[in-house]
């Protein structure tokens, strides 16, 4: 038995206010009361990092659990684990102690949540690795190495330029925007901190608001249900720290070429050698199905995690691709539109074909499915140098070093100054992000946190081959720093701090329109940063309307909408005619560029498992890089012209809406039907808006992303901080905190963070 003790208190929001008499005993509170509020979260991404959730959610969670169990993530996530006990043992304990904390309250959890009377689940028991699983199984695909098959792909397609003009943070990215204002421009000569992060939009929520307090710390901020302490967002009265993504490259991709034997499979080095592989067998469950089994294997560069010896048709892996899947997406996450758990990683846009009978499905795949470097004769192309069948491998940072992080986690609570958080960064492993943070002496900083590879400059552009020389890992890059200008630092994907480590970035869109806004005043307090996170200024819409500002000899109709839109402001504010008649034109004209003879070769992805599919959907790929396919001084003899004008006659028939009408909220729950419904109302923003709620141009306007939490915090006032997620903190359908507070999420209101215990309701003592 436990002799410490610990109080849960709420605000007027449920938030919990946990307060204890050290952090082992705050630890094992906040893994209780996340269990009371989030049983089923929490259960679902367990068995998500175990790979075993399509035992209970069925053959829609397969293709993750199989990609989970490839990448050997369980396995990962138990190894750092094992280092951390060595290495840090106070975290370590810290960590269990957190578990058991869940352990305590995950039956009483579960009798809260209907979804397991739903599926039959049983709430489980939690390891004290499983915390790492979760933080490892939620950014995996963080750093989107898919894009590398991508881009490979189109290279091969098109010629080395196309990579260029698809080259955009969309469709697979998440992202945030954040920005410092210095104390020399605030009216209480304090510095603020304020952002968003953006990834898809979760019931419940991916962050969970919660006050963590004992003698040692006293911190606010936004926790990961199933990780203790609070990773990317916090204050702690006297300094405060918030991240974006760094869209760095991090994860590398080797083609192997594997061979059977008579003791196992075989893998071909750089230096000619073929060396074992390890291998082994596991079987993954199937709700109301017959199980699968999946072939295991690692090379010494990382887990085959497509393909095997007889190339990416011969190992079970639900390769795809397979009818009705990525040439037509069923939609967001799987969708807000098909809504299933192994999706979830997928952008917007880009879910799962409809799924016959597992069993029958593999049969077929491996009948079907190709080596992408294969021709339609299943020879080698004439132009490739591979001659044989190749699988491949990734090779991912904790993979290699059993470190995920995790001692940073325990230094940010105990900040007092920007010093103490920035030391804390230096533990930080992944994902890899730009960090912002400020105290109450007038430090700031701006810095990358995170480790990424030295490597060769191919590995981060396609796979590269596992049996030539020069692609190995040499040590990693120093973090990156940076300063502020005119008294402010913006991060929001760009091409900032983090330039060097990455390929890939979001355009400057947002960022730009961050630094324009702080630029309009002086001087700035944290009532005002509402304003700045629900801009809803479109500036990826200017090549668009120019090709529309240059067509002439248009139906009257047509002329009208053209006039119309050209008048237009370029805000995407949800009760915006307008904007709807802009996105409307947008669909069109993206379909129709989709559609074009020169994409053809683009339309069928390669034969990759079908978690990846996604990144290599052609509609979404055009639909968030049209910015670039409509500005390039030419495309492949494309009549842009005549595309744009098709698109305006086609939408200047259709009935007019708002854009709020056709761009509502779709959130992902890993079981749809479970629980009360909910009105999910029609947004403002759209994906290159600061308001960043993203669209899927040409195949939906549905909004599956977006910011998963708002937070401003005042280091002049911690209680004059303010924060909002889009649903509630209860993670129960139908209690009274589930979605209390998604209108002040969808009107870009704030809560305020309460930190006066004596203004909080005890609940109970733990």
């Amino acid at each position: 038995m436990h002799t410490t003790t610990a109080e849960v208190h709420r605000d007027a929001w449920g938030i919990p206010h946990l307060r204890a008499d050290g952090p082992r005993a705050l630890a094992r509170a906040q893994g209780r009361v996340t269990a009371l509020d989030r049983a089923w979260q929490l259960e679902v991404e367990r068995h998500r990092a175990q790979g075993t959730s399509a035992s209970f959610l069925g053959a829609t969670a397969l293709a993750w659990d199989v990609f989970a169990r490839r990448a050997r993530l369980a396995d990962t996530a138990r190894r750092c684990f094992a280092a951390l006990e060595r290495q840090d043992p106070e975290t370590a304990d810290w960590v269990r102690v957190y578990t058991e904390g869940v352990n305590e309250g995950l039956a009483e959890g579960a009798r809260r949540a209907p979804e397991f009377a739903g599926t039959g689940l049983a709430p489980g028991h939690w390891e004290p690795w499983h915390p790492l699983g979760v933080w490892l199984g939620a950014h995996i695909l963080f750093a989107g190495f898919p894009a590398k098959l991508w881009r490979e792909h189109v290279v091969r397609r098109l010629g080395p330029g196309a990579a260029e003009l698809f080259a955009t943070d969309g469709p697979g990215t998440s992202g945030s925007n954040g920005w410092l204002v210095s104390g020399a421009r605030t009216v209480t000569g304090q510095a603020l901190i304020a952002g968003d992060p953006h990834r898809f939009i979760e019931d419940p929520g991916v962050y969970q608001q919660i006050r963590l307090a004992c003698p040692e710390f006293d911190v606010v901020g936004l926790a990961v249900p199933g990780v203790p302490g609070i990773a990317h967002f916090g204050h702690t009265g006297t300094v405060a720290w918030a991240i974006t993504n760094a869209m760095a490259d991090y994860q590398d991709l080797y083609r192997e070429r594997l061979r059977r034997t008579g003791a196992g499979i075989e893998a071909l080095g750089p230096d000619g050698t073929w060396r074992r592989a390890a291998r082994h067998t596991e079987t993954v469950e199937i709700a109301g199905e017959a199980p699968v089994e999946v072939e295991i294997v690692e090379t010494d560069r990382g887990p085959v995690i497509a393909g095997g010896p007889e190339g990416l048709a011969g190992l079970s892996g639900l390769q795809g691709p397979t009818p009705g899947g990525p040439g037509n997406p069923a939609g967001p996450q799987g969708s807000a539109l098909s809504q299933s758990s192994a999706s979830r990683e997928r952008p917007e846009g880009s879910g799962g074909p409809e799924r016959p009978e597992c069993r029958d499905r593999l049969d077929r795949l491996h009948r079907q499915d190709r080596d992408p470097l294969q021709g339609p004769d299943d020879r080698p192309r004439p132009d490739d140098s591979l001659a044989h069948p190749v699988a491949l491998s990734l090779r991912y940072p904790p993979r290699v070093t059993g470190d995920l992080g995790f001692g940073a986690l325990l230094p940010l609570l105990r900040a007092r100054r920007v010093g103490d958080v920035d030391r804390a960064f230096d533990a930080w492993a992944e994902p890899v992000n730009v960090a912002l943070a400020a105290d109450t002496e007038g430090g700031v900083l701006h810095r990358v946190a995170g480790r990424v590879p030295l490597r060769a400059p191919d590995n981060r552009l396609r796979p590269v081959p596992a049996w030539e020389p020069g692609h190995d890992w040499q040590g990693r890059h120093e973090p990156p720093r940076a300063g502020l200008a005119d008294g402010v630092a913006v991060m929001a994907n760009q091409r900032g701090p983090a330039a060097p480590l990455g390929v890939e970035f979001a355009p400057p869109h947002r960022a730009d329109r961050i630094r324009a806004l702080l630029a309009e005043r002086a001087v700035w307090s944290a009532g005002d940063m509402p304003a700045i996170h629900t801009d809803t200024h479109l500036a990826s819409a200017a090549p668009l309307l120019d090709h529309l500002a240059a067509l002439d000899g248009l139906s009257p109709a047509a002329a009208r909408l053209r006039d119309r839109l050209l008048r237009w402001d370029r805000h995407m504010d949800a009760g915006s005619e307008d904007a709807g008649a802009y996105a409307a034109v947008r669909t069109a004209v993206v379909r129709r560029l989709a559609a074009h003879p020169v994409f053809a070769a683009l339309a069928e992805p390669p034969a990759y498992p079908e978690v990846f599919l996604p990144w290599l959907a052609l509609v979404p790929r055009i639909g968030h890089a049209l910015e670039n396919l409509l500005g390039a001084r030419e495309l492949y003899g494309i009549d842009r012209p005549a595309i744009v004008r098709a698109a305006v006659e086609e939408a200047a028939d259709r009935p007019a809406t708002t854009w709020g009408e056709r761009h509502r909220l779709a959130a992902w729950r890993a079981l749809p039907d479970a629980g009360a419904p909910y009105d999910e109302p029609g947004l403002a923003g759209d994906h290159d808006c600061v308001l960043c709620t993203s669209a899927v141009p040409g195949l939906t306007d549905l909004a599956a992303r977006g910011p998963v939490a708002r937070y401003v915090w005042d280091l002049a006032d911690r209680e004059n901080s303010r924060w909002v997620v889009p649903l509630g903190a209860d993670g129960v359908p139908g209690a009274p905190h589930h979605h209390d507070q998604l209108a002040l999420w969808t009107a870009g209101d704030l809560a305020p963070v309460v930190t006066d215990w004596a203004r909080l309701t005890k609940e109970t003592d733990l």
